[in-house]
């Protein structure tokens, strides 16, 4: 187990002991706990794992990812945050959790982007005739070293990508080397602008909640407690 695994374990680990204090202000707490036993031995939780490529019932999106949903939409792990995606931790090394694609569309990465690509929808599978983006990060390691695929550099626009396609794998990229994330998938659903881009995927109000985009209960507000699977019902 390499030195760089570790260390982005425990500063999980440190995050998520914060997470549990400050949900044990307001809820049970129960979810944090259970994130806290999953990461301790994954092995002995695999109820708590989800599968890249599954499909929950008859969602229109696949999961695009291995491992545990930690962090959910909507959700808080420090005073006044709204957390605007999900945060899926594979509990592998950096740069070993495949990132898929959950759904049919036009891949862009800005030549800026180290760890980032995100996949047009021309027409949302829920709302015929509107376009939403899907938004996909961290694939990249601390010092910004990027795990996404070779097909997808910099500067890349608008290439079609079919659900199921490899787009990378997970990492901790923060932009600061000093204070890298834990090692993991960043997914959200970004609306659009109006006039053909997407909007500040950092604002909450931009996105939408993906629960029935995947076929189960993403939202912090109305699934405190649980871990979201596909066997969650």
């Amino acid at each position: 187990m390499s030195k760089k695994f570790i260390l982005s374990i425990l500063f999980v680990l440190s995050i998520v002991g914060g997470y549990l204090v400050y949900r044990g202000m307001r809820t049970s707490g129960a979810r944090s706990v259970k994130i806290m036993q999953w990461f301790r031995d994954p092995e002995s939780h695999t109820e708590f794992t989800i599968l890249q490529g599954e499909r929950c019932g008859d969602a229109p999106f696949i999961l695009p990812t291995n491992g545990i949903i930690g962090y959910l939409w909507d959700d808080s792990f420090r005073p006044g945050h709204r957390h605007q995606g999900l945060d899926i931790f594979g509990g592998e090394d950096l740069g070993v959790t495949p990132v898929i694609s959950a759904y049919d569309g036009y891949l862009s990465r800005m030549p800026d982007w180290t760890s980032t690509v995100i996949v047009r929808v021309p027409d949302d599978p829920l709302q015929p005739g509107r376009q939403i983006w899907l938004y996909y990060t961290h694939m990249a390691d601390a010092e910004g070293n990027d795990y996404i695929v070779d097909e997808f550099p910099r500067g890349t626009e608008e290439l079609f990508v079919p659900a199921g396609t490899l787009l990378g794998y997970q990492g901790n990229y923060s932009g600061d080397p000093f204070n890298p994330t834990g090692t993991h998938l960043h997914f959200s659903i970004v609306l659009d602008t109006g006039t053909g881009t997407f909007r500040n995927e950092l604002d909450i109000e931009n996105t939408l909640d993906p629960s029935p985009y995947l076929g189960m209960n993403l939202n912090a507000k109305t699934n405190q407690d649980g871990i979201p699977t596909c066997n969650e019902n």
